[in-house]
């Protein structure tokens, strides 16, 4: 692909580096900016820069928040007691769009896959089975892809908690396997929230 500018080669390049965002995509994208107010891509381009530099982790959840406890852990109308382990911020959206789910959550921030390199110590597993073992929950639920590294990784968890009295729970499989959740539709994602069945049951499938 010929530019005629070096900063819209620039612009259509990083643009690409974007998921699922091919060349000609970027250069749809980038050449529909130029045509809007400067205003609107100086709002744009603030915002980009704002959230890189400002957003933050919440320090008992481990979800994407502007403050160091985010929305949902800071709201006292939440069941603390109850936590939903997912992978990533896309499942608590996914969950919380749903309205079936009054607990707080546990953003692992992947899942166990050696393939990819990804092991237990990458992710934020060590600081949900400290939090239970403190006594700090009464049901765990876990939330995470009906895949093989989705199910490793339910099966690590509840290794490591072998000897901790707590109720662990697996959504019912209203989850195609191989589906994310972020994908399913919120009335299949919250009735399998709502049908979620024990853990130890889920192995004899």
């Amino acid at each position: 692909m010929e530019f005629s500018s070096k900063l819209l080669e620039n612009a259509v390049y990083e643009m690409s580096q974007l998921p699922s965002i091919g060349k000609r995509t970027a250069l749809r994208l980038v050449l529909h900016l130029l045509q809007q107010p400067k205003e609107q891509t100086d709002r744009l381009a603030f915002a980009l820069q704002n959230l890189r530099s400002e957003i933050k982790h919440c320090k008992n959840c481990f979800n994407i928040s502007d403050l160091e406890v985010c929305e949902i852990c800071s709201n006292p109308m939440r069941n603390r007691k109850v936590i939903c382990v997912v992978e990533d911020i896309r499942d608590v959206m996914a969950i919380e769009s749903t309205g079936q789910f009054k607990g707080n959550y546990h953003v692992l921030g992947g899942i166990i896959s050696p393939m990819d390199g990804v092991g237990p110590s990458d992710l934020y597993i060590e600081p949900l089975v400290d939090k239970v073992k403190k006594g700090e929950v009464e049901e765990l639920i876990f939330a995470l892809s009906a895949s093989m590294e989705g199910d490793t990784t339910n099966f690590y968890i509840f290794k490591q908690l072998e000897g901790v009295e707590i109720k662990v729970s697996t959504i019912a499989r209203g989850i195609s396997v191989g589906d994310e959740l972020q994908y399913a539709d919120e009335v299949t994602l919250g009735r399998s929230i709502l049908n979620r069945i024990p853990f130890e049951q889920s192995l004899k499938g």
